[in-house]
């Protein structure tokens, strides 16, 4: 059993929003691509925080959202020298202008997200499991990078909304392997169960590129995007594409219809990334499996990679996991999952988790976390590691 007296208090506004209860969660999309922490998407589930002023807004084509974000995790087991317990949080404020063709599928759309990321600890959420032992990262956007520009692109509709095109600074996790569940927010928060499986060397979450999505009839559909390798969020002009490193991408996928694709969706990914030194990753490519189907309330699902001399997390992964929608009210969703992964110079590590998202209020989500990770692979004299996590977000 684990001692309890281990675990430092996670901050104590994260409790007190725990003890608050459960409501809903609307689960609502935007024209089908796009990940679940895309701009449009994401304020299609704030919705129902929305004031009368900003429904004004709406009306004229400008939605927006400001958030803020927190979570904690702490470990029964470190690294000598490395921190225990971790905690941070996030400032956001994203919306969307449709400037052209309002109310029309058509629709030509200005995205912008702005971010203010901050460690409450020393060590950030992001890079709290290497310290503690384990190769992976545990909700990456929650780093101490302070102010940065994430999104700012232009989005436009094609063929009656069936084909998307956006150019500016994008967040490729938007629509590369894109999962109902991987998102940090909402879903789980350990890597090995987000975009890649720990197993694409991606570029930052804010580089300057294009993608493009379009279905190919009732249920085929293709992703293709090419982004910048060394973009820096915090300084978003600096070089622009000076270097030719880039980040290119092509996804071929079914979906029983678009409106269904972040559900029933079986996709197979193929990328190549050029060497970055802001990443610090080398030149590399690989190939990613995704599937999964709603069957009821039960999203089971099965996601691997495979990746080659691109310097990754892992070179191979494979997860394996379900969501329960609706457990307990609609909107609320458990997700139990677990990941095997090739780490070179190490035994295969394994890692489970185990979640529960709740809407306490309509602008107020908690998840409690579980996770046991199995041969942690920085700490070859632990057999294993136990991680205990708290996340919340606010919206106005």
């Amino acid at each position: 059993m684990l001692a309890i007296q281990k675990y430092p208090v996670i901050p104590s506004f994260l409790l007190l929003i725990f003890m608050m209860g459960i409501s809903t969660q609307v689960l609502a999309r935007d024209g089908g691509f796009g990940g679940p922490d895309a701009v449009p998407n994401q304020l299609a589930r704030d919705e129902l925080s929305w004031g009368e002023y900003k429904e004004g807004l709406a009306q004229d084509g400008v939605r927006f959202t400001v958030d803020y974000s927190a979570v904690g995790f702490a470990a029964n087991d470190s690294l000598d020298g490395a921190d225990d317990s971790a905690s941070g949080g996030m400032l956001r404020f994203y919306g969307q202008w449709d400037v052209i063709g309002l109310g029309e599928k058509n629709t030509g759309s200005l995205i912008w997200k702005i971010e203010h990321r901050h460690a409450y600890s020393d060590t950030s959420p992001k890079a709290f499991l290497f310290g503690a032992g384990a190769a992976g990262l545990e909700t990456p956007p929650f780093s101490d990078e302070g102010g940065r520009l994430t999104n700012l692109y232009w989005k436009q509709r094609l063929d009656d909304g069936r084909a998307t095109v956006i150019a500016g600074f994008l967040d490729v996790t938007d629509y590369v392997d894109v999962f109902m569940l991987a998102s940090p927010w909402s879903g789980f928060t350990n890597f090995a169960f987000s975009t890649g499986t720990t197993t694409i060397a991606l570029p930052g979450d804010a580089a300057l590129g294009a993608a493009g999505a379009t279905m190919l009839g009732d249920q085929f559909f293709v992703i293709g995007g090419v982004t910048d390798m060394n973009s820096d969020p915090t300084d978003p002009l600096d070089d622009l594409l000076s270097d030719g490193k880039y980040f290119k991408s092509i996804e071929l996928g079914w979906t029983a219809s678009q409106q269904q694709i972040y559900t029933d969706n079986i996709h197979l990914t193929l990328w190549d990334a050029d060497e970055s030194e802001v990443q610090g990753s080398s030149d590399g490519q690989g190939i990613n499996i995704s599937a999964s189907r709603l069957f009821g309330q039960w999203l089971p699902f099965v996601r691997g990679g495979y990746s080659e001399d691109a310097g990754s997390l892992a070179e191979k992964s494979v997860s394996i996991g379900t969501g329960y929608l609706g457990l307990g009210k609609e909107g609320n969703t458990l997700g139990v999952a677990i990941n095997w992964a090739e780490i070179d110079g190490a035994d295969d590590q394994y890692t489970t988790e185990l979640y529960y998202f709740m809407k306490v209020l309509p602008s107020l989500e908690i998840t409690p976390d579980i996770q046991w990770i199995k041969n942690p692979a920085l700490n070859p004299g632990e057999s294993s590691l136990t991680v205990l996590g708290l996340r919340a977000r606010l919206a106005f």
